[in-house]
C-alpha cells in the first residue's frame, strides 16, 4: 500500500486516505439517488440507470486511483444529467439513446482534445490571479450546495415568473425554473430537518474548530443519530426490496451499449447535423471546463498539483494523468449508460480531511461497488450531516481568494465574477468563462492585450458560442 500509493511522500497514512474516502463517498452518494431519477424521465429503466450510475463511477474514480494516484473521484455530473433529460431529450426531441450517443462522443472529443495536449494549453492559459479565484470560487459553491442540501434556503416565485418542465407539477414531480426575480430567503427554524441541519453544522465546527481527528467523520456519525433520534430517518423505512440486483442487472443490458445504437440514428437526418455538432460541443465544453475548474480550484490549496507551469509540456504529471482519467471515465459512463461522468467537486470533501493518494479514490470506488447490494442503506446517511462537511470544505476553500491582487482592477473583476457566478451561478464552467470574458476586457481596456494568451482569444470565442447556445 505505502509503496503503490507513496503514502509517506505524500505526509499522509492509511487511516486519513480510508476516512477520506467515507467522506468523498457519503458527500456524493446523492447521485446514486439522483441520477436514476433524473434520466428515468427520458424513459430509461431506473434500475438499470443506477447499476450504469454505478459502473461509470467505478470505472473513472478507479483510474483516477490506479493511474493517477489523486484522490478525486468521478460520477455522473449533476447539470449535465439536467441538460441530457431536459434539453436534449425533452427541448430538442432527441431519443434517449441519441443522448447517450452524444455523451459518448463527447468523451471521443474530450479524449483527442487531451492527447493533442489542447486541453493542457487550456490550464497554461488561465491567468494565475484565475487560478486563486477558481478555488475560492468552488468554495463559495460548496458553501451554497451545502446551504441549500442542509434546506436552509427558500425561493420565492411570483406568478408568471417560472417555466413547468415536464409534468406533474400539483404532485410535486415536475421541475420549475424561476427567473431572476426569485428572492432568496433563510427558511423559519421551525421545522424540524432544518433544526437538525443546523445541530450538523454546529457538531462539524465545533470539532473542527479544537481539530479533532476524523472529527469529520465523527461530525456525520453524529449527526445521523441527533437526524434518527428526531425522526428526520427512520432504520423501519428502508426498503430492501427496493434495490433488487436481479431486476438491476436485467435493466442494464437494456441501457448498456445504447449508446451505439444511438450513433446509428444520430446522423439519420442531414436537417438536424449542424444541432447534433452544436450539442455535442455543449456537452463537451462544459465537461471539460467543470473538470479542469474542480482539480485547479483545489490544488491551489492543498497543493496536489503543481500548475505554475507556463508550458504545456511541463503540466505536473499527476495533472495530465488525472485529465486522462477524467475523459476516459466519461466515455466508459455512456458505454454503460448514463450521462457525462465528470471529476467531483464534493472530492474537496474528502481532500479537506487530509486525503491526497489515489487511495482515497479506491474506497470511494470499493464503496460504490457495495452500494448496489446496500443502497437502501445510504438513505439512513441525511443531507443534513453532508451538508455540513460541504459548508465547512467550502470556507476552507474560499481562503484562496486572499492570494487575488484585489489592487488591480484589471485582475479583481474578472476574479470576482469567476468566483461569484461559478458559486450562485451553480456553475463552475460559467464561472471561468465570465473570469476569461472579464479578464480579457480588462487587459485590452488597459492596452495591455499583448499580455493575452492566444488560448484565451479562442476560448472566449468557445464562451460567447456556448452562452448563445445555452
Amino acid at each position: 500500500m505505502e509503496k503503490f500509493f507513496k503514502l509517506k511522500e505524500h505526509n499522509t497514512t492509511i487511516r486519513t486516505e480510508i476516512l477520506a474516502g467515507f467522506t468523498t463517498f457519503f458527500a456524493m452518494s446523492y447521485i446514486l439517488f439522483v441520477n436514476p431519477a433524473m434520466l428515468a424521465q427520458t424513459g430509461m429503466p431506473i434500475q438499470g440507470v443506477f447499476l450504469s450510475t454505478i459502473i461509470g463511477s467505478v470505472v473513472g474514480t478507479l483510474i483516477m486511483a490506479l493511474y493517477a494516484n489523486v484522490p478525486y473521484a468521478q460520477a455522473p455530473g449533476m447539470g449535465m444529467n439536467a441538460f441530457f433529460t431536459y434539453t436534449v431529450v425533452f427541448g430538442l426531441g432527441y431519443t434517449w439513446q441519441e443522448a447517450l450517443a452524444m455523451v459518448f462522443l463527447c468523451g471521443c472529443i474530450s479524449i483527442i482534445v487531451t492527447l493533442t495536449k489542447l486541453r493542457h494549453a487550456i490550464i497554461v492559459s488561465i491567468p494565475e490571479n484565475l487560478k486563486h479565484a477558481i478555488g475560492g470560487g468552488i468554495g463559495i459553491f460548496l458553501t451554497y450546495l451545502g446551504l441549500k442540501n442542509a434546506g436552509l434556503l427558500n425561493f420565492t416565485l411570483n406568478p408568471g415568473s417560472y417555466a413547468v418542465l415536464g409534468e406533474g407539477a400539483q404532485e410535486g414531480a415536475a421541475t420549475i425554473v424561476g427567473d431572476a426575480s426569485a428572492v432568496p430567503a433563510l427558511v423559519s427554524f421551525d421545522n424540524i430537518n432544518v433544526i437538525v441541519a443546523l445541530i450538523g453544522i454546529v457538531i462539524t465546527a465545533v470539532l473542527l474548530v479544537k481539530n479533532v481527528k476524523g472529527g469529520v467523520m465523527v461530525a456525520m456519525f453524529l449527526t445521523t443519530v441527533v437526524a434518527l433520534v428526531f425522526g428526520v430517518v427512520s432504520i423501519s423505512n428502508i426498503d430492501f426490496a427496493a434495490n433488487n440486483i436481479v431486476t438491476a442487472f436485467k435493466d442494464l443490458g437494456v441501457v448498456f451499449g445504447a449508446a451505439f445504437t444511438g450513433l446509428g440514428t444520430l446522423f439519420a437526418d442531414s436537417s438536424r447535423i449542424t444541432e447534433v455538432i452544436m450539442t455535442v460541443f455543449a456537452f463537451a465544453l462544459t465537461d471539460m471546463f467543470d473538470t479542469i475548474g474542480t482539480l485547479i480550484g483545489t490544488s491551489q490549496k492543498t497543493g496536489i498539483f503543481d500548475t505554475t507551469s507556463e508550458n504545456a509540456t511541463d503540466l505536473d504529471p499527476k495533472l495530465k494523468k488525472a485529465l486522462y482519467a477524467d475523459v476516459f471515465g466519461s466515455t466508459a459512463g455512456a458505454i454503460a449508460g448514463t450521462s457525462n461522468v465528470t471529476t467531483y467537486v464534493e472530492s474537496a470533501a474528502g481532500i479537506g480531511v487530509g486525503g491526497r493518494t489515489g487511495l482515497t479514490s479506491l474506497v470511494v470506488a470499493g464503496l460504490f461497488l457495495l452500494s448496489s447490494f446496500f443502497s437502501p442503506l445510504l438513505s439512513i446517511i441525511p443531507t443534513q450531516a453532508t451538508a455540513a462537511v460541504l459548508i465547512m470544505v467550502g470556507i476552507m476553500m474560499i481562503s484562496s481568494l486572499k492570494a487575488v491582487d484585489w489592487d488591480d482592477m484589471s485582475e479583481a473583476i474578472p476574479a470576482f465574477f469567476a468566483s461569484i457566478f461559478m458559486g450562485f451561478g451553480y456553475s463552475i464552467t460559467n464561472g471561468i468563462a465570465f473570469g476569461f470574458l472579464f479578464y480579457t476586457l480588462g487587459k485590452v481596456v488597459q492596452g495591455r492585450a499583448k499580455e493575452i494568451h492566444p488560448v484565451t482569444w479562442v476560448l472566449n470565442v468557445l464562451f460567447i458560442i456556448h452562452f448563445l447556445l445555452a
